[in-house]
């Protein structure tokens, strides 16, 4: 079934503006859109002079079930002191509604990129990465869902079958490297693992820097294996990526176990986020942001490239998973 065509029309400032009065807050400057493609995010100021961001959800996305969760795990976390951005609680509650909009409101907290190729920042998330996990193995989510090939591949390859921005003459040959892709996955994709509540899409670009790290944006937060919130910081050769390994799984460990044979998992997650990046951008291909931000996917030549980056993620799949030093290993 097709998701109905949405976008952000009728978001408008008046809107905006009638939103944030209800819960009390009066915008005397700012209103500024901040960068998002999912949900549309801007920061103000009040009449105190005070900075938030407010962030409107994108209908038909996530249920008021699901949204709520993710508060809920926000709130988790920072009452056990765990830097991150979480909802502020206006008249009550932290999740409102707006002519169909559900919105929330935060702090405005500022800092500056986290340095990827920073070891002390490396072991610095680590350390706060074990203690996100310490309190998401509490519980898990029960309304939002658990990483898997259903939600990862099965659904993305259904939503590219029946796109008309493939084109068409290169459409078997995507449709045909996503499918070898997925009988791999099928092969080395296991559910050996204890899953907990995470972050979720803990990138270096959902990390900023403060005297420490701040950690924002729990919007893709679901169930899945600890390694999910930890393979993204990684980066270069294998003999780097098993230095980063290294600092991040000793920093990691200070506060939390990690299972190593989650490691396995990595490439599979790395290819179930390929397919999952490019069916979504071609599921939200009816808001004008989208084609005014990737205009590149009207061009044959990058489907040729994501063909190739298939194939060569299919070949990835069937090597050796990464080992670490002996002292990381069960």
């Amino acid at each position: 079934m097709k998701e109905p065509a949405f976008n952000f029309q009728t978001l408008t400032p008046d809107t905006i503006l009638d939103a944030l009065w209800e819960t009390g807050l009066r915008v005397e400057s700012g209103l500024t859109a901040l960068n998002s493609y999912e949900n549309r995010v801007y920061q103000f100021s009040d009449d105190d002079k005070r900075r938030y961001v407010a962030k409107f959800y994108r209908p038909q996305r996530w249920s008021q079930a699901q949204i709520e969760e993710e508060h809920q795990f926000a709130a988790e976390l920072f009452a056990d002191e765990i830097p991150l951005a979480a909802p502020l609680e206006l008249n009550g509650s932290m999740l409102h509604q707006h002519k169909g909009f559900w919105f929330a409101v935060f702090p405005s907290l500022g800092g500056r990129q986290y340095e990827t190729d920073n070891y002390d920042h490396l072991e610095w998330v680590g350390r706060f990465l074990g203690r996100i996990h310490q309190v998401g193995r509490r519980k898990t989510f029960e309304s939002r869902p658990t990483i898997g090939l259903k939600e990862y591949i099965d659904e993305p390859l259904q939503i590219l079958t029946d796109s008309a921005l493939v084109p068409a003459k290169l459409k078997m040959g995507l449709l045909d490297s996503i499918g070898r892709l997925r009988t791999t996955l099928q092969n080395c994709w296991h559910t050996q693992w204890q899953p907990l509540r995470l972050h979720g899409d803990c990138h270096p670009g959902n990390i900023l820097w403060r005297d420490g790290p701040l950690f924002v944006d729990l919007d893709d937060a679901r169930n899945g294996p600890a390694v999910q919130d930890l393979w993204m910081l990684i980066n270069g050769d294998r003999q780097e990526q098993r230095l980063q390994w290294d600092i991040l799984l000793e920093a990691y460990g200070e506060f939390c176990e990690f299972d190593t044979h989650e490691l396995s998992l990595i490439e599979p997650l790395r290819a179930m986020r390929m397919v999952y990046y490019l069916a979504w951008v071609v599921r939200r291909w009816h808001d004008p942001a989208f084609p005014a931000s990737f205009p590149w996917m009207t061009d044959e030549d990058f489907w040729l490239r994501q063909i190739s980056t298939f194939n060569e993620q299919n070949k990835l799949l069937q090597e050796p998973p990464l080992q670490l030093a002996p002292v990381f290993q069960v």
